[in-house]
């Protein structure tokens, strides 16, 4: 969400006194450089100053009585079960609430009584069992995997594919980390992706929770395989330069008491709030404690585990918007007034919390990458901690996929408004990065419709043939949702998400076994091998999918500054914009093509064709000539200097580069 442009100043919020905006500014080191970015923030220095004292404070006090930040978040060094070097085990817990200790397992008959804990203080317990007579272990444990390969640099551009292990076979079963790594990386490295999200690692007993009721927090998913086939996925995946980030859940918490964390010392406080305020109502699930000394050692570490156990290169927070407010965002719909971002109402535990996480990664792991799932706009979210921000490096842009849902629901094509859409898509926070998509996970799931759904539904199952003519829904169907990406990927962010198969425009929705289903896997998968098949029209949104983002990978407009949009024309349905040294047009007409049309350009020279829409590997109308020359001349349109004639297809995109200008 943008800073709105042109706010007045009563409307900007609370008065700040000069006093008190100097005292801010004082001990939030870099705060000047935050409000010189968004002025109508400097009502709220206070709030800032606040924020970050309290972050500093926490992270002194971590030092004074933990020995630093770095030692605090190794807890699950000595919390849990660990073999000693003499085959014994220790085993440290936190149980304030507990009355009595025990370990048990199937190597002791599981026997609830035979090895009982010792109470210390602080609400901890510990046990020594050493090894057997014969020196041999008690517990036996795996071999461990050793990374053969490095954590790849920061890309400059992120294009992330977002993963499910489980789902990722054709196979109605669970599919796993060996058949994700054989099978998917491959595919995710050929269309160009730079980055895997992988949901659902995080060991959840219910699987239809599509991994976000988190039962162990310290243990990857074992239905499908084991922790070193987990790590071999990781491993591969850098040993083709793609970043591994993990869908991470720290704002709540699975209910289940017998597998879970709830009750975990036979009240419901242990790891949570007490009362309400422990429970969130739409989600029927736990909610942490974020004041709590050991909530923090719990929660740093296992985001410490998961970057070192198993290699991630960070996290994408689920659930942001939950945490930072004591209402959850239950009910709200955030305006952007900056009322709704301060106050009483913004839990600061919580935000100490995320604070204190992103400082923790990314002092651990400079190159690491933390993405915020906020729908509710929270200004510094994505600004670092010396400036009283929250230290994420990106947000996503959650209002894209409404916008496009909202015009495919309710609009004729001759209705779209080419100003809301660019509006929808520029509207982000100055310096701070957005991941920007289409569709996700959420629409894929059933009850919901994928861009692919709305626009061809059940045409999809019998008109996808290339041995059949076009109809006028398929033709319609393919042509936008090769535009409605790319206008996303080049206009909306500085990052590009997409949902595995939502490439290709899978033709099912994504529904897990449960009851209302009779228990069925039929829908819990994607059917790659659509892409494969050359009699079907899924491989020319696969085609366009890959070649879009290599031009990326080649030209940089992710990583290049927001785009000029010079036009956003409503009855020629015309929007152009330059990113990168690119000239994007795109003409979303459903029946208009334009010869000699007009476009503006800031940069003067000779254009050629790079991607095309309309071309026939890309199911189009093969109606441009790749062949063909765009020469700029110094006449002034839409405000450039500049501009060239082009000839325009209806529901075609396209991209010119400057061949004069370096590559």
């Amino acid at each position: 969400m943008a800073a709105p442009a042109g706010l007045p100043a009563e409307a900007a919020g609370a008065e700040c006194s000069e006093e008190a905006l100097a005292a801010a500014l004082a001990d939030v080191p870099e705060l000047a450089r935050l409000l010189e970015t968004d002025p109508y923030l400097k009502p709220y220095a206070p709030d800032f100053q606040r924020r970050y004292k309290r972050f500093n404070q926490t992270l002194t006090d971590i030092g004074e009585n933990e020995g630093g930040i770095d030692r605090f978040s190794r807890g699950y060094e000595s919390f849990g079960v660990h073999r000693c070097a003499d085959g014994g085990l220790y085993c440290k817990e936190w149980a304030p609430g507990a009355e009595g200790v025990f370990l048990t397992g199937d190597f002791n008959d599981w026997n609830p009584f035979s090895y009982p804990y010792k109470k210390l203080d602080y609400g901890k317990w510990e046990l020594y069992i050493p090894p057997k007579q014969n020196r041999s272990v008690l517990v036996p444990h795996g071999s461990k995997l050793k990374f053969k390969h490095s954590k790849p640099k920061k890309p400059k551009g992120l294009r992330i594919y977002e993963s499910h292990v489980g789902i990722s076979s054709y196979e109605g079963k669970i599919a796993s980390y060996k058949h994700f790594t054989c099978n998917v990386l491959p595919r995710i490295k050929d269309l160009g992706y730079n980055c895997i999200q992988l949901m659902a690692i995080m060991e959840h007993a219910y699987y239809a929770s599509f991994g976000y009721q988190i039962t162990s927090f310290f243990a990857a998913s074992s239905r499908y395989g084991t922790p070193e086939e987990l790590k071999e996925l990781v491993d591969t995946a850098h040993s083709m330069g793609i970043t591994v980030l993990l869908d991470v859940v720290h704002s709540h918490a699975s209910k289940n008491s017998e597998d879970g964390l709830n009750m975990f010392d036979g009240t419901e406080s242990c790891y949570f709030h007490y009362g309400p305020r422990g429970t969130h109502l739409l989600w029927d699930s736990r909610l942490f404690a974020y004041a709590s000394w050991e909530v923090l050692r719990f929660l740093l570490s296992n985001i410490r585990w998961w970057l070192e156990e198993y290699g991630f290169d960070g996290f994408r927070f689920d659930g942001v918007t939950s945490m930072l407010y004591h209402h959850h965002g239950i009910g709200e719909n955030f305006s952007g007034d900056y009322h709704e971002y301060f106050g009483l109402q913004v839990d600061e535990d919580a935000l100490t919390y995320i604070m204190l996480a992103n400082h923790l990664v990314h002092t651990l792991y400079p190159d690491s990458i933390t993405i915020a799932e906020d729908v509710s706009g929270m200004p510094a979210l994505c600004s670092p901690i010396s400036q009283g921000g929250g230290g994420f490096d990106y947000r996503l842009a959650m209002a894209i996929p409404d916008k496009w849902i909202q015009l495919l629901k309710e609009y004729k094509d001759e209705d779209w408004n080419m100003g809301n859409i660019v509006y929808t898509l520029t509207n982000r926070r100055y310096l701070e990065k957005c991941i920007a998509y289409a569709e996700s996970h959420d629409q894929a799931l059933v009850g919901d419709k994928t861009l692919a759904f709305w626009l061809m539904d059940a045409e999809m199952y019998t008109n996808m043939s290339v041995l059949t003519p076009f109809t006028p829904v398929i033709d319609r169907g393919i042509q936008l949702h090769k535009m409605i990406r790319l206008i996303t990927h080049a206009l909306g962010g500085e990052g590009y998400l997409n949902f595995m198969g939502n490439e290709f425009g899978h033709p099912e929705w994504l529904d897990f076994p449960r009851k209302g289903n009779n228990e069925s896997y039929h829908y819990a998968r994607r059917q790659f091998h659509l892409t494969d098949d050359d009699l079907l029209r899924y491989k020319f949104l696969n085609n366009f999918d890959r070649d879009m983002n290599k031009l990326e990978e080649r030209c940089g407009w992710l990583s290049a500054p927001q785009a000029h949009v010079s036009e956003k024309h409503e009855d020629n349905k015309i929007i152009a914009f330059e990113r990168a040294s690119l000239l994007f047009i795109f003409n979303f007409h459903p029946s208009k093509s334009y010869t000699d049309y007009r476009v503006g350009t800031t940069l003067p020279g000779k254009y050629k064709i790079v991607l095309d829409s309309d071309a026939a590997e890309y199911g189009g109308h093969k109606r441009l000539d790749h062949n063909t020359e765009f020469f700029s001349e110094p006449f002034e349109h839409n405000n450039c200097p500049c501009s060239l004639l082009v000839y325009i297809p209806n529901r075609v995109a396209l991209i010119l580069r400057n061949v004069d200008l370096p590559n």
